[in-house]
């Protein structure tokens, strides 16, 4: 009968259709840095005796799954970020992204900059430029990446490179939240410029939300 034939289809597309949906959960938590002492100002020859920028935010941290796991042929979408420099300082200080990830240096400031990076999975240098000019970097192998300024000597940042999607970065209250993980067991690590912590072993539910706290020190 016809309409058996079409119910009987109806029910086989979604039986595929629910099996092919990831059956995934959600991490989340809060990285507690406790407080730390200020580093001082390194001199540099471009200051000339003029006036400091203030000390930038470290707290920023990333948390991040080691062991993310994804199929074998799936492809990460290519996309862009921004790190900018202003007020002689590299914004966002800290910054995590995809492999294949473009990632611009605007300088927005009033002052020549330069960035550059001696990183083993990728080096560069932009050379000097001019206020209101853009370089930019594609990062295609996973890592981190030290970024710095040789006319500043003040200006560093870092770029957390990901070959998988199940990381975030911090809010300012040190909350973070990483969605759309497949359920199964995971390790689930911290990086943080102020210190270190233990990684922790966690498994995801289907539809579930896994709390994870970390409380980062040197030396923890």
């Amino acid at each position: 009968m016809p309409w058996l034939r079409c119910v009987i289809a109806i029910l086989v597309l979604g039986v595929a259709g629910s099996a092919s949906t990831p059956r995934t959960g959600v991490i989340q938590g809060r990285v507690t840095i406790g407080a730390t002492a200020a580093r001082p100002a390194r001199p540099a020859v471009a200051d000339l005796g003029e006036h400091r920028p203030d000390a930038v935010d470290r707290r920023r941290a990333v948390v991040y799954l080691e062991d993310g796991r994804r199929s074998a042929f799936e492809e990460l979408p290519a996309g862009r970020a921004r790190m900018d420099q202003r007020g002689e300082q590299f914004v966002p200080r800290v910054l995590a992204v995809t492999v294949g990830t473009k990632v611009e240096f605007p300088n927005t400031d009033t002052t020549f900059h330069n960035v550059f990076s001696l990183a083993r999975i990728k080096t560069f240098d932009l050379g000097r430029y001019a206020p209101h000019r853009t370089g930019w970097v594609t990062f295609v192998r996973p890592g981190i990446v030290p970024v710095f300024c040789d006319i500043h000597s003040n200006m560093s940042a870092y770029i957390l490179v990901f070959n998988h999607p199940f990381f975030a970065l911090t809010e300012p209250d040190g909350r973070y939240s990483i969605p759309g993980v497949p359920a199964g067991a995971y390790t689930l690590s911290v990086w943080s410029e102020l210190g270190t912590v233990e990684p922790r072993r966690i498994v995801v539910t289907e539809g579930e939300v896994v709390e994870m706290n970390f409380q980062v020190g040197r030396g923890a």
